[in-house]
């Protein structure tokens, strides 16, 4: 009996053994890194300047939730109409959250922005005009729509049978210039500001010049979705969530705006017109090639013809214009 009673407990033993063997494994969810500091929407200004008082300070390093109202501060919501949209207030455009004062941050260094997380609200809205966009004057043809987002299935709706996939990013990441005149928001500059650039979402990391002390960073004009160029002038407009890693960089020298993923790298370049924002793309990311890969300007240029792709992120934020030059990270082989 004894013996009998062995053998059952071996046979389950192996039994158990297998069963575990043939389990699916389970998928671990991704671990949210926790916000340290936060700000919320109704800490904001609409202009860019050295003289906006910050809104919070935090030491460098900091992992901060910032909260953004879309682009009109609050004039609009899902109910909206052509007509609630042609009586916006222009004044109060656009409305962002800040600044935040990034202790150790001085002039000539560099702020990197690592955007953790992006969620966006439960609206959405896009508008245009016959003065606004980059076909402006061409005809009289306005139009506005607004769209519940339909977070569960990362998608929104533009019309019965239109289906977007979310691509949530920030439309302006930031920071004061050196100037205490009060800038407006719309056209992008060297401190960053309306980059209106798609391709700046979660998992990227927005580089920008420090022009003074604590950096006075801003965020804001949040967007669902946009195509690269934002042709009508407007995105899918709406609040958002965001959650960013703000270091200060004392050994990096950048004159304007850089950005990178896992994957790749990537140089901004603002100007009158695409051929000068072109340019200026294409310098930069000479000189990142040749300081960061130990090459020639002369190699590092033909490189850039090989690998490198210009990008045209935005052409209505007058009187400037923003071009990007990405390159591929894997043709970089390491030591």
């Amino acid at each position: 009996m004894k013996k009998i009673l062995l053998c059952v407990i071996f046979i389950s033993i192996i039994s158990c053994k297998n069963d575990s063997n043939n389990e699916l494994p389970v998928e671990s969810e991704e671990v949210q890194p926790i916000a340290e500091y936060t700000i919320l929407a109704d800490k904001n200004h609409n202009k860019f300047s050295s003289a906006i008082p910050y809104q919070i300070k935090v030491p460098d390093g900091s992992i901060v939730e910032a909260f953004t109202k879309e682009a009109t501060g609050g004039q609009l919501n899902i109910n909206s109409t052509l007509e609630d949209f042609n009586q916006v207030d222009m004044d109060k455009v656009h409305t962002l959250t800040g600044p935040i004062y990034v202790e150790g941050a001085e002039a000539g260094d560099v702020l990197a922005v690592e955007i953790l997380d992006l969620e966006p609200g439960d609206w959405g809205w896009t508008g245009m005009g016959p003065d606004f966009g980059f076909l402006a004057g061409e005809n009289n043809a306005s139009g506005f729509k607004t769209y519940k987002l339909d977070k569960e299935n990362n998608i929104v709706n533009f019309a019965e049978n239109i289906r977007i996939p979310l691509k949530p990013f920030l439309g302006v990441i930031g920071v004061a210039p050196n100037t205490e005149e009060l800038l407006l928001t719309f056209p992008p500059r060297a401190n960053g500001g309306n980059m209106d650039d798609p391709n700046m979402v979660k998992g990227v990391t927005v580089y920008l010049p420090v022009f003074v002390n604590g950096a006075l960073l801003s965020v804001g004009d949040s967007h669902a979705v946009q195509g690269l160029g934002e042709v009508v002038g407007t995105a899918v407009e709406c609040d958002m969530r965001a959650l960013l890693r703000l270091s200060v960089i004392k050994d990096k020298k950048i004159a304007e705006p850089q950005y990178e993923t896992e994957d790749y790298y990537a140089t901004t370049g603002y100007g009158t017109t695409i051929d000068e924002a072109a340019k200026k793309a294409t310098r930069y990311m000479i000189e990142h090639i040749s300081n960061t890969y130990e090459m020639s300007w002369e190699e590092a240029y033909m490189l850039c013809s090989l690998i490198g792709d210009l990008k045209i992120a935005e052409v209505v934020d007058l009187p400037h214009m923003l071009v990007t030059m990405h390159i591929p990270k894997n043709v970089f082989i390491k030591k």
